[in-house]
């Protein structure tokens, strides 16, 4: 562990360095860190730190810049978070006031991304897979149209195919079939039912059958993450300066795999979570961090949020942004 004065420069400098994001020399930390320190004392214990691997020297600067390792550090034992203001606890409280869920994750992203000036996230929750109604219709040939009503009211289709054009009667008895029996049960709940059924009927509803649960089954249990900002990361200079890094974080946004596992990971913590660049597979490089936090609904854990931005962030104001915000959005999903 580090004696009190180093963690008193050490946290001295990476503030100084997020505030001004340049390297942070001695007579920068004896001016600011509140030491009667020598220079010399001053080189003596960055050195130390330099060694055990907390900062480094830009080659072409005397000063020093926190790595991962520092940065990970100061978040975890030095890291002092300041309140948000009344008046934008209050911006938040009026933009998450939507009754359709959606459009609350989608407000709650944007306001993440606004108040940070970097990419808001939300995963959205896994989606409830019972469904209240289906219907087929006969699009051509062996290509079915299943339309899926959720309990919730919400409608999605998906295109099947059968082994053999069906009727339209044929159609019409399945749909009959499947929602008196089934209606508010899961797709994965009616494939075990329907199994013992299935030997009674004919071939081709069988196969009709089979097909709808199959194409209901990857329809439900599916989250997606709500992006929303990801621009604003063109205007911070140590992004933009890595072309390569950052058009692997845009790629990352568009395929949503890795951002769904790192968000997964969040789901269970008890309170707000930072990433460092660096320290994951899923973070594509060291200058970028994502903080994040989970959110509820009637006090079940249904998702995480969060901002993703350069590892130079002011965390101390990232935190309660992302905390408060999962907060509000938790209340409001609830509520609603």
């Amino acid at each position: 562990m580090l004696n009190d004065r180093a963690r008193i420069l050490l946290k001295t400098l990476v503030e100084r360095h997020i505030a001004d994001g340049e390297p942070v020399g001695s007579r920068t930390l004896s001016k600011h860190a509140g030491l009667d320190l020598s220079p010399a004392s001053i080189r003596n214990i960055m050195a130390d730190l330099e060694e055990r691997g907390f900062v480094s020297s830009p080659h072409t600067s005397a000063g020093r810049v926190p790595t991962p390792l520092g940065y990970r550090f100061f978040v975890d034992t030095l890291l002092m978070v300041r309140p948000l203001e009344q008046i934008e606890v209050s911006q938040l409280e009026n933009s998450l006031t939507s009754s359709d869920p959606q459009r609350l994750m989608t407000a709650a992203s944007t306001l993440l991304s606004d108040l940070s000036r970097f990419a808001g996230l939300v995963m959205t929750p896994r989606r409830n897979p019972a469904f209240r109604q289906i219907e087929f219709l006969s699009l051509s040939g062996k290509r079915i149209l299943l339309i899926i009503v959720t309990m919730e009211g919400e409608v999605e289709n998906r295109v099947i195919l059968t082994e053999q054009p069906v009727s339209a009667s044929a159609l019409t008895e399945a749909a009959n079939y499947f929602n008196q029996h089934f209606a508010g049960h899961s797709f994965d709940q009616v494939r075990a039912k329907l199994r013992d059924e299935l030997g009674r009927m004919r071939d081709d509803i069988t196969h009709l059958m089979s097909a709808a649960v199959d194409a209901g089954s990857q329809t439900a249990g599916q989250e997606n993450v709500v992006v929303s900002g990801s621009r604003k990361l063109l205007d911070v200079e140590e992004l933009s300066s890595n072309m390569g890094s950052l058009r692997r974080l845009f790629d990352a946004f568009e395929q949503k795999t890795g951002l769904l596992q790192l968000l997964d990971q969040s789901r269970n913590a008890a309170g707000v979570q930072i990433f460092i660049g660096g320290e994951s597979d899923l973070l594509p490089f060291d200058e970028c961090s994502l903080v994040s936090a989970p959110y509820s609904v009637d006090g079940q854990v249904v998702g995480t949020l969060g901002v993703v931005g350069p590892t130079r962030m002011a965390y101390a104001r990232m935190v309660p942004i992302v905390d408060i915000t999962a907060k509000l959005l938790s209340n409001a999903l609830s509520y609603h």
